[in-house]
């Protein structure tokens, strides 16, 4: 891949199945929520509660898929490869929204959360 190249195009496997990617890749690495405590005095501290990992993204609903297959999927390894040359890695995960189809574009959302998502980056050079 080019050393210019950062964004617009990406791809997805799950459990090393590739599916069409629609668009909207996302992904969390954060591991944590941060929360600000105030009181009538200022600034009091800080309160953190554990997050999960996402990935998240749009597939396309191509005839040999099986989106009902998406419900049931829990321990699975999410791989993203990014066009900047990153890998996003997502491992024990689950889906955790449900899957409704628009069929006037073929697509359909899904999102993957778990206890951790990690970054392979690349060196630049």
């Amino acid at each position: 891949m080019s050393s210019n190249l950062i964004a617009g195009v990406a791809q997805i496997t799950v459990d090393g199945v590739t599916y069409q990617l629609e668009g909207s890749l996302k992904y969390s690495p954060s591991t944590v929520k941060r929360e600000a405590m105030v009181g009538q005095d200022g600034f009091h501290g800080w309160k953190e509660a554990p997050v999960t990992g996402s990935i998240s993204m749009s597939i396309r609903d191509a005839g040999d898929l099986t989106v009902a297959a998406f419900n049931a999927m829990r321990n699975a390894t999410v791989i993203g490869t990014l066009a900047n040359g990153k890998i996003v890695t997502g491992r024990n995960m689950g889906t955790t929204d449900v899957q409704e189809v628009d069929t006037e574009d073929a697509k359909f959302d899904v999102k993957f959360e778990g206890p951790q998502v990690s970054e392979q980056t690349v060196s630049v050079g």
